[in-house]
């Protein structure tokens, strides 16, 4: 929350992967002048393909979104013990202990993995971890995980009061971009937003982001996807309009944005 205001920044969304666990303590550490948009990054597939949905705003006690955020995780934990163990199986040291204490409280996932490779010197960046060599999609030491259909996770964010923007469609690093028939598909089930402003999206990507976002009537968004120390301090990188986020925040009933 510091380095948020720091970057001048008037709002900041809180979307961890599959938890809202984290919302309590930012919105504690919030500095006066900055608002916290609640939220959460949703672990969809399409087509068998990795898709990732935005959900802001959202009451977190809706029983059938809650019930699907423990599938998630539960799920998570699951799968991380199996690709630990192919790890292990491959002579890289990885240990589950290890995985939990670099996890800390949060949901534990690949990047967690991924530094533990880091750490044990079996690679010398996070990214070498991401590929078929270790636990890159189809990669010796990948499992698939649980992930909800995300029309289905779109209608679940809608029916507990929340709206929700897909992620990064166009990213480059993640070597597929979600087609459009999909992208109008999910506007179609009450998609609010996407996406546009990213890291991973060049400029010609934009470009073609902003002509369907428009036409298909929905909210062009941006954010800078900072993972800490996976991706370095980019806050503030990539933002939303003050009129598009209007625009976002004004669909939602299912909590507040949190000012001090």
């Amino acid at each position: 929350m510091r380095r948020a205001a720091e970057a001048g920044l008037g709002a900041i969304a809180l979307t961890d992967h599959d938890t809202v666990a984290g919302i309590p303590a930012a919105a504690a550490a919030l500095p006066p002048g900055l608002a916290l948009v609640p939220g959460m990054e949703f672990s969809c597939r399409w087509d068998g393909h990795s898709v990732h949905l935005l959900a802001y705003l959202f009451d977190p006690d809706n029983q059938e979104l809650a019930a699907q955020m423990r599938a998630i995780r539960d799920s998570r934990i699951d799968r991380a013990k199996e690709m630990v163990a192919k790890l292990d199986a491959l002579g890289t040291g990885v240990s589950w202990e290890q995985v939990m204490a670099i996890a800390g409280d949060g949901v534990i996932g690949r990047p967690h993995l991924a530094r533990a490779l880091v750490a044990n010197g079996v690679i010398e960046s996070a990214d070498e971890a991401f590929t078929p060599e270790w636990i890159g999609t189809g990669g010796r030491a990948h499992v698939r995980r649980y992930a909800l259909d995300p029309a289905e996770a779109v209608a679940l964010v809608s029916a507990a009061g929340g709206v929700s923007v897909l992620a990064h469609p166009y990213a480059q690093e993640r070597g597929w971009r979600a087609p459009e028939d999909l992208i109008a598909e999910l506007a179609e089930a009450g998609l609010a937003g996407v996406e546009v402003a990213h890291p991973g999206h060049s400029a010609a990507t934009r470009h073609e982001l902003l002509d369907l976002v428009g036409a298909l009537g929905l909210v062009a968004t941006g954010g800078s996807d900072d993972h800490g120390e996976l991706t370095g301090d980019r806050i503030g990188t990539e933002y939303t309009s003050g009129e598009d986020f209007e625009r976002l925040v004004a669909g939602a009933s299912g909590t507040p944005v949190i000012r001090r």
